[in-house]
C-alpha cells in the first residue's frame, strides 16, 4: 500500500461498492489505495478487484471484530449496507450500527455513507395513502438507511451522507421497453403521468464518493443527494425511443394495482414509486443537477448514459 491513504470499501464486489473500487484504481493521479472489503476474498469477485490492485481483506456485517478489523489503519471508507440481501430493516439497523461503531472506534477520517431519504420524514405513517410495512416503514430499504444515519453521527464518524436513488440501469432489467400487442415498445412503471423521476447511473455512485474523497473533508457533515436526470416517464420514453431507433411509449400503472401484483417486493416498490411520485418536488430539488457536475464533472444523464448502454437493452 506504499504511503498512499487507505480507503476501505464495504460491498466491494457490489454495484455501488464495486463502482468506488474501479474509480480509485482507474485514476492515474490516484493518491489513495483500496482495501476492499467481502465476505467471500476467495471469490472470483473478490481476486478481480485484487487483480486491479486492490487489497482484499474479509469482513462480515454480522461478526463486528472482522469488521473493525478491515476498517483499522484505513484513513477512509465507504460504506453501504444491502438491503435486498435479506429484505429486513431490523437487520439493515443492525449492520448499519456494526459498520458506525467500528468506523469511530477506528478513528476513520472520512466516510462516505451510502443512504437513502428516510420517507417517514415527509411521510408520517399515519398517513393512509400506503400500506405500512414491516412494522414501521413506508420503504423499508429507503428509511433504514435514513433512520441510520445518525448512528455514525453519533458515534463521532467524520461523515459525508452520499443519499443516492434508483439507477438507470432498471431499463437494461425489468423496467426494459417490451413490445405490447400493437406492436409497440412500452416503458411501464408504477409511476405517474408528467411526475418527475430522477434516476442515476449507479457507476456515479462510485465516481462521486470518490469525488468527494479526494475533495477533503471539507464536506463532512454534509448531505450529498445524487441523481444524473430529472425526466418524466413520458421523456424517459422518448429518449429510449431516440437511442433504439423507433418509438418508445410510456404506459403508467396504478400503485395500488403495483402493490397487488403479489411478487415479494411489489408493496415495497410500489411504495418506493409512490414516493417519488408523491414527493417529486422534493426529491428532485433536494438533487441540484449542476451542483453534482461541479462535483463529479463526468455524472452521466439518461442520454448520455444511453449512448454508452443502449445496445445492451434486450428489446422482446
Amino acid at each position: 500500500m506504499g504511503t498512499s491513504r487507505v480507503i476501505a470499501v464495504a460491498g466491494a464486489t457490489g454495484v455501488q461498492g464495486g463502482g468506488v473500487v474501479r474509480s480509485i484504481l482507474a485514476d492515474p493521479d490516484t493518491e489513495f489505495a483500496v482495501r476492499a472489503l467481502t465476505r467471500t476474498p476467495d471469490s472470483p469477485a473478490a481476486r478481480e478487484l485484487a487483480a486491479l490492485g486492490a487489497e482484499v481483506v474479509r469482513a462480515d456485517f454480522h461478526d463486528e471484530p472482522t469488521v473493525h478489523a478491515a476498517l483499522d489503519g484505513a484513513y477512509g471508507a465507504f460504506l453501504v449496507t444491502d438491503f435486498w440481501a435479506h429484505g429486513s430493516a431490523a437487520k439493515e439497523t443492525e449492520e448499519i450500527g456494526v459498520l458506525a461503531r467500528a468506523a469511530g472506534a477506528t478513528g476513520l477520517r472520512h466516510v462516505i455513507w451510502s443512504t437513502l431519504d428516510d420517507t417517514r420524514e415527509l411521510l408520517p405513517l399515519d398517513d393512509d395513502r400506503m400500506p405500512v410495512l414491516q412494522g414501521g416503514y413506508n420503504v423499508p430499504h429507503f428509511d433504514a438507511k435514513g433512520a441510520g444515519n445518525h448512528l455514525f453521527t453519533e458515534a463521532g464518524v467524520p461523515t459525508t451522507f452520499l443519499s443516492t436513488t434508483s439507477y438507470y440501469q432498471g431499463f437494461l432489467g425489468p423496467l426494459a421497453p417490451r413490445r405490447a400487442e400493437d406492436g409497440v415498445l412500452t416503458v411501464t412503471m408504477p409511476f405517474e403521468d408528467g411526475k418527475r423521476l430522477a434516476l442515476v447511473d449507479a457507476a456515479d455512485i462510485g465516481r462521486t464518493a470518490h469525488a468527494l474523497l479526494k475533495a477533503g473533508e471539507r464536506f463532512v457533515g454534509e448531505t450529498v443527494c445524487l441523481a444524473g436526470d430529472h425526466l418524466t416517464g413520458a421523456q424517459y420514453a422518448e429518449k429510449l425511443g431516440a437511442a433504439l431507433g423507433e418509438p418508445v411509449r410510456f404506459r403508467s400503472v396504478p400503485y395500488d394495482a403495483f402493490r397487488a401484483l403479489g411478487t415479494p417486493a411489489a408493496r415495497e416498490i410500489g411504495n418506493m414509486f409512490q414516493y417519488y411520485g408523491d414527493f417529486d418536488r422534493e426529491f428532485t430539488t433536494a438533487r441540484d443537477l449542476a451542483g453534482l457536475r461541479a462535483i463529479n464533472p463526468a455524472l452521466r444523464s439518461f442520454e448520455n448514459w444511453l449512448a454508452e448502454n443502449a445496445a445492451r437493452i434486450e428489446v422482446r
